[in-house]
C-alpha cells in the first residue's frame, strides 16, 4: 500500500511546493511564465522513450496484448460522456449540452477551454478548464490505487487524452511498460477526438 501511495504523495508534494513558489513569488514571473513545463514534459517523454528501448522483451509482450484494447478510447469517451450526463441534474444552472462539452475534453484542457469559451462564454470555459485540470491531477496521484484496485486499464482510462504526454510515465510506471503502448494509441485517438466532439456539443 505505501509503495502504491508513495510515488502519488511526491507527486503532490511538488505541485504544492509550486503553488507556494507562485503564490509567495519565490520564482520570477518571468521563469515562472516561461515554457519549462514543456521542455520537463519532453525530457520525460525521452525517458521514457529510452526505457522502453532497452526493454528487448517489450515487444513481445505488446504482440500478446488483446487487439480489442483498440477500443479502449471508445469506451473511455462512452464513459465519459455518459457520466458527464448523468453529472447535469446536481448542477441546475448547466444544460446537459454544456456539461458534454465539458466532458468532452478528456482532460486535454488548453484545447477544450479555449474553444468552449469561445462558443459558450468564459465561465463554462472556467469549469472545463478546471475539470480537465482536476482529471490530469486526478490521474497523476490515483494511478497505482487505481491500477492496484481497479486494473491497469482503469488507469489508462481515467487518464482520458492526458495518457499521450503529461499521465505517460506515471501509467507506464503503474501498469506496467507494455501498456506505454495502449496508454499512447488511446491518448492520441482521445486527442484527436476532441475539437471535434467540443465544437458538436458547444454548437447544439
Amino acid at each position: 500500500m505505501w509503495n502504491a501511495l508513495k510515488g502519488s504523495l511526491v507527486i503532490v508534494a511538488f505541485f504544492v511546493a509550486g503553488c507556494v513558489a507562485g503564490l509567495f513569488a519565490l520564482v520570477p514571473f518571468d521563469v515562472a511564465g516561461a515554457r519549462v513545463s514543456t521542455y520537463v514534459l519532453y525530457a520525460l517523454m525521452f525517458c521514457v522513450g529510452v526505457t522502453l528501448g532497452h526493454d528487448e522483451t517489450l515487444a513481445g509482450r505488446v504482440r500478446r496484448l488483446d487487439p480489442r484494447l483498440a477500443l479502449l478510447p471508445v469506451m473511455t469517451a462512452v464513459g465519459t460522456l455518459a457520466g458527464a450526463a448523468l453529472a447535469t441534474p446536481l448542477l441546475p444552472p448547466l444544460a446537459v449540452t454544456d456539461t458534454l462539452a465539458v466532458g468532452s475534453g478528456f482532460g486535454y484542457y488548453s484545447l477544450s477551454s479555449i474553444f468552449i469559451a469561445d462558443f459558450r462564454g468564459a465561465e463554462l470555459g472556467t469549469v472545463a478548464l478546471l475539470c480537465n485540470v482536476m482529471r490530469e491531477i486526478f490521474t497523476l496521484l490515483a494511478a497505482p490505487l487505481v491500477v492496484r484496485w481497479c486494473g491497469p486499464l482503469a488507469a489508462v482510462s481515467i487518464g482520458g487524452a492526458t495518457t499521450f504526454d503529461t499521465t505517460l510515465p506515471v501509467i507506464t510506471q503503474a501498469a506496467g511498460k507494455p501498456y506505454a503502448v495502449v496508454s499512447i494509441f488511446h491518448g492520441c485517438t482521445l486527442d484527436f477526438s476532441v475539437p471535434f466532439l467540443v465544437t458538436f456539443f458547444c454548437t447544439l
